[in-house]
């Protein structure tokens, strides 16, 4: 490349975006966000973060919208937001990092710790890296910080409002003690704290590369086009579903204080090119931990947006600016301080997506998958000494859809974490995997069957605490048009039921089983030979048709 073609690269431009710019923008906004989750993974030290990928990363504007995310935890990325909100009123200035991880100033949930770091061009700020991370333990009264019995937010964790962590370029070491005393395990905190600033700090090297190549003018006239190009492209999606209001219910099986369904009510209205989404009828705050923040229940309709939209339109701000979602105050969806939440953010939100989804099934019925198992199992085991904390959500069926089964032991609904190894967790705790497989025949039969379950069995060998927190163990995930219900999911500890919200205290040698939902089938069980027959044909018709190319390549 010339000097002539290196200053017409770096030039400013008037903010015009040509379709070529834009897509090469868009791309490196995206590769940006990408790196920043790739360098924190890497350099975490807990497994949840390094095997299970229990973290998200994205880029943010200078007025706090999303212009770009890597592919991690739907919950974590469409809750961001709220984080970036919170940190603005507190005058971020180049130079510094915010940590936060109150459900009521930002947060989702206490283990869920996010760092915000505005970045600076020529002094000025011109966006935000974001990064959240859930960390295996923040104090409370469990090791794992994920308690069944938490009755108030203060038995959950440490809880941090946006705070400074480093301020103008110089870490405040009184802020990361008090985060660290606070805490089990604290070098293993330590170790993920640094990986968190090591990727925030990774997004300001490279989007100052992309300031350098496209120019200031150009880069930031792009942040405004990829959030123009995916408004358009949700707003042109939204059309083709048909207007109406559309109503739906669903339960959650009891707040780990008490065992009675709680009602989730959602209201769906389409109208061209935006839906409205009202809580409006679901029950009030619960005295347990499955309270949802309203940042985490719009995570979830934003997600339910996104699967019956086109998945290839960019995530970002754009993609919600249509969508508006409210819930009353006071209420399991927009619930008040002192509430326990640390649930609220990994199982109600499974129950929202699956309320939403079932509310549109009518408007979009080939869209609309059957229920997946609808839970994160989420299952916990720690010594109380800190000495180690196993986190772990445990995949389960996903529901068929309209044309193809549903996929087995796969994570379902919002979360997108990977399975810990068995070689991992044999390496870095004090368990023992007994059995880890398929629970065959666990998803609904149907024309498309679901997916099946699993089932993971851990013996335990020091003294420990296990903590349950899971969904669909009495209500089954269902099945549509005729499909039949997934299988319900069960706890065990040495081979007796268990609660779906349990907290115990248990002895070396004990074993803990979780057998997670199956997915529910989709049309008539019948009606799945005459279709089995036809999908064999079709494939027998493609066989003969490459047998063919095949032969006709040969003579040539």
């Amino acid at each position: 490349m010339t000097t002539d073609d290196t200053e017409l690269d770096n030039a400013e431009t008037d903010g015009d975006i040509d379709p070529v710019t834009l897509e090469v923008l868009r791309n490196q906004l995206e590769s940006i966000a990408e790196e920043m989750g790739q360098t924190l993974i890497r350099g975490a030290y807990s497994p949840n973060i390094k095997e299970r990928r229990d973290c998200s990363t994205a880029l943010f504007d200078a007025d706090g919208r999303m212009i770009a995310q890597a592919e991690h935890i739907p919950v974590h990325l469409g809750a961001m937001p709220a984080a970036v909100d919170a940190v603005l009123e507190f005058d971020p200035q180049p130079g510094d990092v915010f940590v936060l991880n109150d459900p009521f100033r930002g947060g989702t949930h206490l283990p869920d710790v996010t760092m915000v770091s505005p970045l600076a061009a020529d002094g000025d700020i011109v966006g935000y890296a974001v990064s959240r991370a859930h960390h295996a333990d923040v104090g409370g009264m469990t090791p794992g910080s994920m308690p069944a019995g938490a009755e108030e937010i203060y038995q959950e964790g440490l809880r941090l409002p946006p705070t400074r962590l480093v301020d103008a370029g110089e870490p405040r070491e009184d802020i990361r003690s008090l985060i660290l005393a606070n805490v089990r395990n604290p070098r293993e905190r330590r170790a993920d704290l640094r990986a968190q600033l090591a990727a925030n700090e990774r997004a300001q090297e490279r989007l100052a590369a992309l300031f350098d190549r496209h120019g200031r003018n150009t880069a930031l006239a792009g942040f405004d086009a990829v959030i123009d190009y995916s408004r358009d492209r949700i707003e042109g999606e939204l059309e083709t579903l048909p207007d109406g209001t559309y109503e739906a219910t669903d339960v959650l099986e009891g707040d780990g204080v008490t065992d009675d369904d709680i009602e989730l009510a959602v209201t769906v209205t389409v109208d061209g090119a935006t839906i409205d989404v009202d809580f409006d009828g679901t029950d009030d705050q619960l005295a347990g931990n499955l309270n949802a923040p309203l940042a985490v229940a719009r995570s979830a309709v934003y997600f339910v947006v996104r699967c019956l939209t086109d998945p290839e339109i960019p995530p970002n701000h754009g993609c919600y600016e249509p969508v508006s979602v409210r819930a009353p105050e006071g209420t399991l969806l927009n619930p008040e301080p002192p509430a326990a939440v640390v649930g609220g953010n990994v199982e109600t939100s499974q129950r929202v997506t699956d309320v939403v989804f079932t509310a549109l099934a009518s408007a979009a019925p080939d869209r609309v998958p059957a229920q997946g198992q609808g839970t994160m199992n989420n299952l916990t085991i720690g010594a109380r000494d800190g000495s180690f904390t196993y986190y772990e959500t445990i995949a389960g069926g996903f529901g068929a859809r309209a044309d193809r089964d549903g996929m087995d032991g796969v994570q379902v609904g919002m979360t997108n974490t990977l399975n810990t190894p068995v070689e991992s967790i044999e390496t870095e705790y004090p368990l023992r995997v007994d059995r880890y497989g398929l629970r065959e025949d666990s998803g609904g039969r149907g024309e498309f069957r679901g997916g099946c379950g699993l089932e993971r069995t851990v013996t335990v060998e020091r003294d420990a605490t296990v903590s349950l927190l899971t969904e669909r163990r009495r209500h089954a995930p269902a099945g549509v048009a005729g499909g039949e219900s997934g299988a319900t999911g069960e706890n065990l500890i040495d081979g007796e039921a268990v609660p779906a919200k349990t907290t115990v205290d248990v002895e070396a040698g004990t074993t803990v089983t979780v057998r997670t939902p199956g997915g529910g089938g989709h049309g008539e069980p019948a009606a799945r030979d005459a279709t089995a027959l036809e999908t064999d044909r079709r494939v027998e018709e493609e066989r003969d048709v490459n047998a063919a190319a095949d032969d006709a390549d040969t003579d040539e």
